[in-house]
């Protein structure tokens, strides 16, 4: 059955992505995501996937609805309703059509091959108007999982702290402390939404970092830690070899890139960074210090551009925060 265009369907998608960040990374190994429930035009429920995964978004939002409101409610979810069968919870395209659901808008088709459309061909084999946004909110909301299933690897975030001239540290390796109190906690608030956070071997051997959450309230999020390097893992730490073996992190859906330069250059040269946060001190160094970055391998400028867009800019204190993605088709 053909769903009916409105023009709020993009508003109210839009809002379910906000909400869908109150699931990561909770909800892992399960995707982050959240479902509204619309009648007459107001929000009767909402949900997001619970911790460890169940119950899934859609059946928190369903949940002690009454009847005569689900048959004239639009459901807006941002991923495609699973059709697969678990011992841990019904299929959710099963439960919306038990339910009655009138219209269902969903933000990204699900990847998994265990769902891959069928559960938009359930809903509409049980009468259900259907309509698929390919909703850019809703993906973004879904990046760690969309990217598991796309690209078989984590989402990667590289972060990088600098002077205003490019600088990570003075000549003797001190980086304590470039940037202020305000974006240092930010740093901390995004490990708490990162599964893994990993630093090269050097940086490990250098300053032995502790890589939590230091944040009151937010220490049991502290990421598994996780260090670049050929040799053996130190106690508590997960090693990788290269940057390529990301993918082999059971699941980790995001994964937080701190540093050495070295290491942000192995991420970017081998284009395994799908998101940049660069924190900016208002300092200089000069050429004492040691640069953000190792050498990328570029031949020209062209290669440069085009590869980066701007999402988000803000100030934390005295220092400035931007975020850009990896512009990918």
């Amino acid at each position: 059955m053909a769903a009916r265009e409105t023009p709020s369907d993009s508003a109210w998608m839009a809002a379910a992505a906000r909400l869908a960040a109150r699931a990561r990374p909770l909800a892992r190994p399960n995707p982050g995501v959240a479902a509204l429930v619309v009648h007459a035009g107001r929000l009767a429920a909402r949900g997001v996937t619970q911790p460890g995964g169940r119950p899934h978004a859609e059946a928190m939002a369903l949940a002690g609805l009454a009847p005569e409101v689900l048959a004239e409610a639009t459901l807006y979810v941002t991923l495609e309703p699973c059709a697969h069968a678990s011992p841990r919870g019904p299929a959710c395209a099963d439960l919306i059509a038990a339910a009655g659901v009138a219209r269902v808008v969903i933000g990204q088709r699900d990847p998994d091959p265990r769902t891959a459309g069928r559960g938009i061909e359930r809903l509409e084999a049980a009468g259900i108007a259907v309509r698929l946004l390919d909703d850019a909110a809703s993906a973004t909301s879904l990046a760690g999982f969309l990217a598991r299933q796309r690209r078989g690897r984590p989402h990667v975030t590289l972060k990088l702290a600098m002077s205003l001239d490019g600088c990570i540290a003075l000549a003797d390796g001190t980086s304590r402390w470039i940037t202020g109190d305000v974006a240092r906690a930010h740093v901390h608030a995004q490990r708490a939404r990162h599964d893994a956070i990993l630093v090269g071997g050097g940086t490990w051997r250098a300053d032995a970092p502790r890589l939590d959450v230091r944040l009151p309230g937010l220490a049991a999020r502290s990421p598994q830690r996780v260090v670049l390097t050929r040799g053996a893992a130190p106690a508590g730490v997960t090693a990788v070899a290269t940057p390529a073996a990301i993918a082999d992190l059971a699941g980790v859906l995001y994964l937080y890139v701190e540093g050495g330069a070295e290491t942000a250059a192995a991420f970017l040269a081998a284009d395994l960074v799908d998101e940049l946060h660069l924190y900016t001190a208002p300092i200089l160094i000069g050429g004492e210090g040691r640069r953000s970055l190792g050498a990328l391998g570029l031949a020209d400028l062209e290669a440069a551009h085009g590869r980066w867009r701007l999402a988000e800019r803000r100030e934390l204190g005295s220092d400035s925060f931007a975020a850009y993605w990896r512009a990918r088709s």
